[in-house]
């Protein structure tokens, strides 16, 4: 398979924090970067070559970014496929079209992972509102249900069974609210860590697979992670043989994230796959040979992968534009613990719930990463 040489041009669906970061990456590398947003003021914009400003479904857009790319990848997994189909006329698309079909829609995604042999956690595909009620006495009462299309960051996400609400009604007001459309019913697991892990595979076939990162949820979305996760050696290592046997499997081009489970009962389950960089992964800048944009870049363009050895212990805390909203941005406090860096996104309007940054940190342990990290936060 061809290799795409340092001054070729790499094109970019999407221009968000991760579209930001891998440009900067590539561009470090010596590419040209192109990117499609529909956000005039994406944080990839004030990194880049050029900027597309379209939507998700825009099939000439799309297409026009690939004809002046030599290869194209995406950030953001809601890129229609049509569009996906687009580009891939005029330049190679890594991750494809078939890997996003299957991906973007988490019924799909689940079906995908079972008929394969991948562990996955009871679930219950839900196209009716009466198919959400059998499903939640199928699975005992207590789930969670996600909407089959679209949702991140605890969006289009419902709990039911944890409170003290008549079930039923509970039901009823869940499938209102994720629309009256296909979701998906998870069983809920009494979990003892959530850990996940980012694999790499270019065109040739070569995978790398980084050390596992231990994530902390808080509303569900991520609070903070570590890298290398503290684990047991063979979770970690069974974590990564499935990492690496999904992406053979999907014949991945570019990054693929696997989030896990560890139920308190030592099983080891897949959770989520998101075919792009990651937010668990954004301390593999400081933990890392080789961060996970850096590996983007090299795997969508086929060059030898680089090495994923953990160099040092590194944590990272997302900073939400609650902190901003409250007046809570006293960086140079934050900066002035050890070890300690501060990344911005460039992102205009804080709103609450949106990831505006992140502090990262390191240290001798992860233990003592994440608690400089936290303390740097606390500080703000």
């Amino acid at each position: 398979m061809k290799r795409i040489l340092p001054g070729a041009t790499i094109g970019i669906l999407g221009g968000g924090q991760l579209g930001r970061m891998m440009a900067m990456a590539a561009r470090s590398l010596g590419y040209r970067i192109l990117v499609l947003d529909p956000d005039p003021a994406c944080p990839a914009r004030f990194v880049v070559d050029e900027c597309i400003e379209a939507g998700w479904d825009d099939t000439v857009a799309a297409a026009n970014l690939a004809r002046g790319c030599d290869v194209v990848t995406l950030e953001i997994e809601q890129i229609s496929i049509d569009s996906l189909n687009a580009a891939a006329r005029f330049a190679p698309v890594r991750p494809g079209a078939a890997m996003l079909a299957i991906i973007q829609n988490r019924i799909e995604q689940k079906q995908w992972l079972v008929r394969n042999g991948f562990p996955v956690g009871e679930f219950r595909a839900v196209h009716a509102g009466d198919e959400l009620c059998a499903a939640v006495t199928a699975l005992g009462g207590r789930c969670f249900v996600k909407s089959a299309e679209g949702g991140y960051d605890g969006r289009s996400q419902v709990k039911i069974g944890f409170g003290s609400a008549a079930r039923d009604a509970e039901i009823q007001e869940a499938w209102g609210l994720l629309g009256q459309k296909p979701c998906v019913a998870e069983a809920a697991l009494e979990l003892e860590k959530e850990i996940s892990v980012m694999v790499a595979r270019s065109p040739d076939g070569e995978v790398k697979v980084f050390p596992a990162a231990l994530n902390y949820h808080e509303a569900q979305i991520l609070a903070w992670s570590v890298i290398p996760a503290p684990v047991s050696s063979s979770i970690a290592e069974e974590a990564a043989a499935i990492a690496e046997s999904i992406a053979d499997t999907f014949q991945l081009e570019g990054l693929l994230a696997i989030e896990f489970f560890i139920t308190k009962d030592g099983r080891l389950l897949v959770n989520e796959l998101a075919p792009r960089p990651h937010n668990s992964y954004h301390a593999s800048e400081r933990a890392c040979v080789t961060s996970q944009f850096e590996q983007a870049v090299r795997a969508v363009c086929n060059l030898p992968l680089g090495d994923v050895q953990v160099v040092q212990p590194a944590a990272i805390v997302n900073l939400l534009g609650d902190l901003w909203l409250d007046g809570h941005t006293k960086f140079d406090e934050a900066l002035a613990i050890p070890g300690v860096r501060l990344h911005l996104y460039e992102k205009q309007r804080p709103r609450k719930g949106r990831k505006m940054g992140h502090l990262s940190a390191i240290g001798a342990t992860p233990e003592e990463a994440v608690k400089r990290v936290l303390e740097a936060k606390r500080r703000l």
